[in-house]
């Protein structure tokens, strides 16, 4: 079960008292709770690409160069490349029925509208229901748009500008070609404008079955109900065979639901209501497999994709993204703490002791191995970032076997992560971090997201460094003055890139992508019902 955007300080069980999270902390309290668990990367896409894969997203083609760093249109080439392998793809091939219903934002087509090469279906789920891309401000009516706001202002300057021209140089005796030629150039940049952005609800915001779309633009007030459904369903189908669901929730991003029985309940606004809403779903996925008596033999997981969105506000409801707790930084912000720490929590009565709590550094990219190793597939694999969790999680060893970890912002490695043999220390060294602004934030407010390049970061030599032991806030660099291991700390986590370097020597052959390129709407590789671009329809929900 992976929430959206969720921050770590919003959950009962990792410290909130304000946010009623009952049944996330229940899972919690009858399981296991991981208490330094790592996503791969702060932002969707390269976040959840190596979550279901168990490696670093530049290894798959998933890190971005400059400032776009998630796929933006349904209608582009990229996604998660059809040589990659997933945690679904390996447990279908053990026998286990797959399903995935919510979230998936990790591509549809490659060439032409329908050969489905990203889909889920293509990457191991026997089943999909839900979003083939994300819930975001644009599928929503007076929320604003989320996809290169300044280009779109641009191009619609352009456009009225070049429309003016025509009705002035109208007036006056100038070359009718010089007319034809302004007419043109307006409808053009009027076009460019117009159709992928201003209808970007009915590109983007679409649900699909399996590899259908069966509504087109989304009803959003019903979604939670409908991905709630369908999850129950699919485990009620399922209950006498081995079953791998995942449960990719549309909370907690923008835009935030309005459901009528959690308005107004939550002491924190409406994301505050938008989370005890989670909270419930979570309580009815754990209530279904209870209830029919699979508790003992299946493994429950929760997480988010990473950390809060801290520069979502609006002045009339308040904060709109995630708490971080005590972690500096957020979504986007690179290897800062609160944009990749999150919630990690299993369960398994019989299998996991209750109210276990893990302290050790741990990843998103961990339930990969750990799932292969489940599933008692012992087959060869590519090289893998991530570790069986089970020893850990059973209390068989005490240490982690990540010694060393990479924080990477694009694909840019922003951060090592180094919990040195014997100690309880977790020292990180900072290459670069985000530019805040304004001077003084504790995020990027003047661009409403962070970014990893050029002049939107500022290097560090030698490296920012701190003991996340003593300082999880990241608050006090260590120097050579305060740390006597301070030289021996550099020297280490220098060595520690250049063997993880030598891993990555075949990633000169993978094509990235996230490029603009692979990015922009295509008309022709838009998923569509009916005919394009006349794309309309709405679910059927009295079969549901």
């Amino acid at each position: 079960m992976m929430v959206d955007d969720l921050g770590i300080g919003d959950v009962g069980c990792y410290g909130n008292d304000t946010i009623r999270t009952p049944n996330i902390d229940r899972l919690a309290s009858e399981g296991v709770k991981l208490t330094q668990h790592l996503a791969a990367a702060p932002l969707c896409t390269p976040s959840r690409a190596a979550f279901m894969t168990g490696r670093y997203p530049l290894r798959s083609g998933m890190g971005s160069f400059g400032r776009v760093q998630v796929l933006l249109f349904l209608g582009g080439s990229g996604g998660l490349p059809p040589s990659e392998t997933t945690f679904a793809k390996r447990l279908q091939q053990q026998g286990y029925t797959t399903g995935l219903v919510g979230k998936w934002h990790l591509g549809v087509n490659c060439e032409h509208r329908g050969d489905h090469c990203h889909h889920p279906n293509q990457h191991g789920f026997s089943y999909f229901y839900g979003l083939p891309f994300t819930l975001f401000n644009d599928c929503a009516p007076g929320e604003g748009s989320d996809v290169l706001a300044d280009f779109q202002h641009t191009l619609r300057s352009l456009s009225m500008m070049l429309g003016v021209c025509v009705r002035v140089f109208g007036l006056f005796e100038v070359s009718l070609w010089l007319l034809v030629a302004l007419f043109f150039l307006a409808f053009l940049a009027t076009t460019v404008w117009y159709v992928p952005f201003k209808l970007l609800p009915t590109w983007n915001c679409i649900i699909m079955r399996n590899q259908d779309v069966i509504e087109q633009p989304m009803t959003v007030e019903t979604m939670p109900q409908r991905l709630l459904g369908e999850a129950q369903n699919f485990i009620k189908r399922n209950v006498d065979h081995p079953f791998l669901l995942l449960f990719s929730l549309a909370h907690i991003h923008t835009p935030l639901f309005k459901t009528p029985a959690f308005a107004g309940k939550s002491r924190h606004g409406r994301y505050g209501d938008n989370l005890e809403e989670v909270d419930w779903m979570i309580g009815k996925i754990t209530e279904t497999v209870d209830s029919l008596g699979l508790a003992n033999n299946t493994l429950m997981y929760f997480t988010s994709d990473h950390g809060g969105h801290l520069e979502d506000a609006d002045p009339l409801i308040g904060q709109k993204g995630g708490w971080n707790s005590i972690y500096k930084g957020g979504k986007a912000m690179g290897g800062w703490e609160g944009g990749i720490r999150v919630p990690g929590i299993f369960r398994w009565p019989g299998r996991l002791a209750a109210g276990r709590v893990v302290d050790e550094p741990t990843s998103l990219m961990d339930l990969y191995p750990t799932l292969k190793y489940l599933a008692e597939d012992t087959q060869a694999d590519r090289q893998l970032d991530g570790y069986n969790l089970m020893p850990l999680l059973e209390g068989r060893t005490e240490r982690s076997e990540h010694e060393f970890m990479f924080h990477y912002c694009g694909i840019y490695l922003n951060a090592v992560r180094w919990h040195p043999p014997g100690s309880d220390s977790i020292f990180k060294a900072h290459f670069f971090t985000p530019n805040f602004s304004p001077p003084g934030a504790g995020g990027c407010y003047d661009t409403k997201v962070c970014m990893c390049h050029g002049e939107h970061v500022t290097h560090h030599d030698p490296p920012l460094l701190y003991d996340l032991f003593h300082d999880p806030s990241e608050s006090r660099p260590l120097t050579a003055d305060t740390e006597p291991r301070y030289a021996e700390i550099l020297e280490q986590t220098a060595k520690a890139v250049e063997r993880h370097r030598d891993t990555l020597t075949d990633i000169q052959t993978v094509q990235n992508q996230l490029t603009w390129e692979k990015i922009l709407w295509r008309p022709w590789l838009q998923p569509c019902c009916g005919t394009f671009p006349l794309c309309s329809c709405k679910e059927d929900t009295t079969l549901i």
